[in-house]
């Protein structure tokens, strides 16, 4: 999951340093690109609902004892949390799961490869569905870079077949779009909140948790084979992946811009190939790493980056 929304306006407490920002945004795009691996893993013991259920509840317990420990001020409005609800599902509860299931059927580095198409997601979401932004045909162009770029990652030239990889690939799209619906959301109804970056984070996943709770008993009742590799993957992606790594990139966010934080996407891709090939003996084809390059292409035009840095230089 990459963050490109303009989040809640800053609380009164004063951001981190510019170093441990920059700190914050390595570790996140580790700590994401990581997670990929870590779904694989739990996956051999644990459903993908229980995955998605455990992720969520360690991320709402982790964020949780940090709020009180750091006495946080969370809103009373009804309406604010309203629309975390809204975010809980769609930021969280959707594509978890969604996530999950498809990592039975495709590897985890093609899962991390999809995930960078966060910010296109992002861009369509924002332009179409909620208006708040204006792109300009550049931008449009490289929307429809980055659905080339998706293409090629598919590559239906090898045969296209209802299988279960395809459809998994399909479903992890379903997930980028929902992430994409959340930041797009976020910059439309919930720009200022008055919480800190820690509180709005432990806002809408506690809402996703609750969520969670409610569904566990058509879930996540099922028989489950634990060891220590499943154990640790299941904490390391709840309270680092789904707790802390979130509240690192709402601080990035709030001191750099939705634009420049957003290029975690470039880290994660990267972090989840490497972890697959290194330790679960994953195979990378040719076209895979090729579509990724075409998407972060599709990304730089699409966020008007390559324009603004020739206007910089000149």
């Amino acid at each position: 999951m990459t963050s490109t929304s303009t989040t809640p306006a800053a609380s009164a407490t004063r951001l981190p340093s510019p170093r441990w920002i920059a700190v914050q945004f390595v570790l996140a795009g580790i700590v994401w690109g990581s997670s990929f691996l870590f779904m694989k893993v739990a996956l051999t013991g644990i459903s993908p609902a229980q995955v998605a259920w455990t992720r969520i509840l360690l991320g709402t317990l982790t964020l949780g004892i940090l709020v009180l420990a750091r006495r946080e001020h969370l809103t009373r409005s009804l309406r604010v949390w309203a629309h975390l609800l809204v975010l809980g599902l769609t930021f969280c509860v959707i594509p978890f799961l969604l996530f999950s299931w498809a990592q039975q059927h495709v590897s985890s580095g093609v899962a991390s490869i999809f995930n960078a198409t966060t910010p296109i997601m992002t861009a369509i979401m924002a332009w179409l569905v909620f208006r708040v932004e204006r792109l300009k045909a550049l931008q449009v162009v490289g929307i429809g870079v980055g659905i080339l770029g998706v293409v090629v990652i598919i590559a239906p030239w090898q045969g296209v077949s209802l299988d279960g990889s395809l459809i998994a690939e399909i479903a992890i799209l379903g997930a980028t779009a929902s992430y994409g619906f959340s930041f797009a959301y976020m910059r439309r109804f919930v720009s200022n909140t008055g919480m800190s970056a820690l509180a709005f984070t432990f806002g809408y996943i506690a809402m996703a948790g609750l969520v969670m709770a409610v569904l566990t008993p058509f879930l996540v009742l099922t028989p489950v084979r634990l060891d220590v590799p499943i154990i640790v993957s299941l904490v390391l992606l709840g309270c680092l992946g789904t707790g802390i790594a979130y509240v690192w990139n709402q601080n990035t966010v709030r001191a750099w811009g939705p634009t420049r934080a957003s290029t975690v996407t470039y880290i994660t891709p990267v972090v989840g190939v490497v972890l697959g090939v290194l330790i679960l003996g994953e195979t990378v084809s040719w076209n895979e790493p090729v579509g990724a390059l075409v998407v972060f292409l599709g990304i730089l035009l699409a966020q008007d980056r390559l324009r603004r840095r020739r206007v910089a230089q000149t």
